[in-house]
């Protein structure tokens, strides 16, 4: 029994958990769901939710696609950098839905759950765009299995109002450089740190460094001299 519990959790299968809450990280029923949302303790995922609106959905928008994907690109990037303070992005989505529970949502997914845990205590004091930020630690994994698969081959009928994740993806330029700009240099993968950068990366090292050319030269570290 436990093991059958244990394989249908928070699938369709499971009638005490929200499915679409464990696959997603948010319900059209919200606190009036029937089945329960369970928030993780840890996870590597966080949510922020309602950050992004599209101009697009106004329907006064005038503006035409480049301006509206300069417009979302400006956004991702401002979003990018930010969450990239706290720790390894490893992904980062923006639903286009228009649904109340998905609107504007955006998820990042760190390497770690302590950088994860960092950056929801860190956000919940900040603002974006004039209006504060709520962010909160999210169950979602695979965010294969939270995207509409029909919306990525421009098939799905129910639009922004579909409950599975509809993504606005920056430019490709823009995506390119930003991993670019994030991904450590080969020569610090490798160990090789420039003398200039030693404190920064690794300060016993720079230490270690500094005694050794003033060994050399004669002179001594004021350590040595107290």
């Amino acid at each position: 029994m436990a093991s059958r519990l244990a394989t249908i959790f928070g699938t369709e299968q499971d009638r005490v958990n929200c499915s679409f809450y464990y696959k997603i990280g948010a319900c059209r029923h919200g606190d009036r769901c029937s089945r329960k949302h369970i928030r993780p303790p840890f996870s590597q995922t966080i949510l922020l939710p309602n950050v992004y609106h599209n101009p697009a959905h106004d329907p006064s928008n005038k503006l035409s696609e480049k301006e509206l994907q300069d417009n979302f690109d400006a956004v991702y990037e401002d979003l990018y950098c930010e969450l990239a303070k706290y720790g390894h992005l490893l992904e980062l989505h923006v639903c286009d839905n228009v649904g109340d529970h998905l609107i504007g949502n955006v998820y990042a997914r760190y390497e770690w759950e302590t950088e994860a845990q960092k950056a929801v205590e860190q956000l919940n004091e900040r603002w974006y765009a004039g209006r504060p930020l709520y962010a909160e630690l999210s169950p979602v994994t695979d965010f294969r299995e939270a995207c509409c698969r029909q919306n990525e081959n421009g098939e799905c009928n129910r639009g922004g109002f579909c409950n599975f994740m509809h993504l606005r993806n920056p430019s490709a330029p823009l995506a390119s450089a930003l991993r670019a700009e994030m991904a450590p240099s080969p020569d610090l993968k490798a160990g090789i740190v420039p003398k200039d950068d030693v404190a920064r990366v690794h300060p016993i090292e720079a230490i270690r460094t500094v005694d050794i050319e003033n060994e050399k030269s004669g002179t001594m570290t004021d350590m040595e001299v107290a």
